[in-house]
């Protein structure tokens, strides 16, 4: 990803703009066949020497263009013929993005492996289900891992549609209205470099495509905080269900060597903060003064690069979290019956309508015993079965039917079926 967003890179993205124009102009004629070829085999520059030149020029493109010249000779007068700056750079970032997209999917494509393999491993592994923070009700823990993989079958999408959004170009000219070449020059162009052509611009391509970008890639970094910040739940340690890998001479604390802390969770969190942050910058980059001012310009040289480093790396750390996450299901379980059976009153508010109770009554039934527990101790099942209220209703068996934990992960197959289609 560093190597797409170079210096290096980005001028040669222009240049391949640049030899796409003047090949269509040889076609038309606009320009002499032997021109082209002498600009092709001679068209060269240096991060140096253009940098060298904008000290003067304060200006990259022009930069750019008089350094190709010092290399071409005579024929460089037929480059960049007709266009104007933005025709280069817009046109030259879109080839970037979809470079810089076409890392990013095979990414989500590797942590959805991860996902799937995990959700199924998992499949049947109970663990409680936490609602405002509090235990609620007994859940698979493969069950949040298909959620994720569910999350990030639509995170593709997204990102293959900005994809596709962004990869457009334009030849039109420096209000967008083809004074100097024609539509057909611009389409032309744009399908030499695999890209589409704009239907309409000013002078620079529209930034609600940017914005659509780094929104979607805002998107991913939240749900990957999403998971990062669970694996923190986990690993705290009072909960430990689950943990960072921590491998051999690795340290946590310089202070307290019996530290695991969860370092990968903790910066894929606050490296999401970042990416979301430059997903505001290209929103107001979309608002710009008539056919173009350049406001715009600067904030892009740092947040589409930083934005698209940022998942990249997010990406790959998260994957490689969660493939190496070590796992302990014994506290799950653990923590399911921490409670002391809790967590099963709502099965047992619905038994007992079923029994004929009003819900209303049998609220109050559920509710009594399981104030008590939480005041005074005691397992809730034994309390239940000494109410009379609810001894008349439900007999020993039914009520241990209750309290048994694989009547919540019933459905879980078909929520699988669902997510993964098998």
């Amino acid at each position: 990803m560093g190597a797409i967003w170079s210096l290096r890179n980005k001028f040669q993205k222009w240049l391949d703009v640049e030899i796409a124009v003047c090949e269509v102009h040889a076609e038309d004629g606009t320009i002499p066949r032997d021109a082209l070829e002498e600009i092709k085999a001679k068209a060269a520059f240096t991060v140096e020497r253009i940098n060298e030149i904008e000290k003067t020029t304060d200006h990259d493109v022009i930069a750019f263009t008089t350094n190709l010249a010092e290399n071409i000779g005579p024929a460089a007068r037929f480059v960049h013929y007709g266009l104007t700056s933005s025709d280069v750079v817009d046109t030259a970032n879109a080839l970037l993005l979809k470079e810089a997209c076409d890392i990013l999917l095979p990414k989500i494509d590797t942590l959805l492996e991860v996902l799937k393999r995990r959700a199924y491993e998992f499949k049947d592994t109970p663990q409680i289900g936490r609602t405002h923070g509090i235990h609620a009700e007994p859940t698979s823990f493969g069950l949040v891992w298909a959620l994720w993989y569910s999350e990030f079958e639509r995170n593709k999408e997204r990102l293959e549609k900005a994809r596709e959004r962004v990869a457009v170009g334009k030849i039109s000219g420096a209000v967008g209205a083809f004074a100097h070449l024609g539509p057909d020059v611009e389409e032309r162009v744009c399908a030499r470099l695999g890209i589409k052509a704009a239907d309409v611009s000013t002078q620079v391509i529209q930034r609600d495509r940017y914005a659509e970008y780094l929104c979607t890639l805002a998107i991913v970094a939240s749900s990957l905080e999403k998971i990062a910040l669970q694996v923190r739940h986990w690993q705290r340690t009072e909960v430990r269900e689950a943990q960072e890998k921590f491998k051999t001479g690795q340290k946590g604390s310089s202070a307290m060597p019996h530290k695991r802390n969860p370092i990968l969770s903790e910066r894929i969190c606050g490296m999401a903060r970042t990416v979301r942050a430059n997903a505001v910058v290209g929103l107001e980059n979309v608002a710009l003064w008539h056919e173009r001012d350049i406001s715009h310009s600067s904030a892009e040289r740092i947040v589409l690069p930083d934005s698209s480093a940022a998942l990249d790396y997010i990406l790959a750390k998260t994957a490689s979290l969660l493939d190496n996450l070590v796992v302990y299901p014994e506290n799950m379980l653990k923590n399911l019956n921490l409670t002391r059976g809790l967590v099963f009153s709502g099965q047992l508010m619905l038994a007992l309508t079923q029994k004929g109770v009003s819900r209303e009554d049998a609220y109050v039934y559920t509710q009594r015993n399981a104030m008590k527990v939480w005041d005074e101790g005691g397992e809730y099942q034994e309390l239940v079965l000494r109410d009379p209220d609810i001894a008349a209703r439900l007999s020993p068996a039914e009520i241990e039917r209750v309290f048994d934990v694989r009547h919540y992960l019933r459905n879980v197959g078909r929520v699988f079926e669902r997510v993964f289609g098998e």
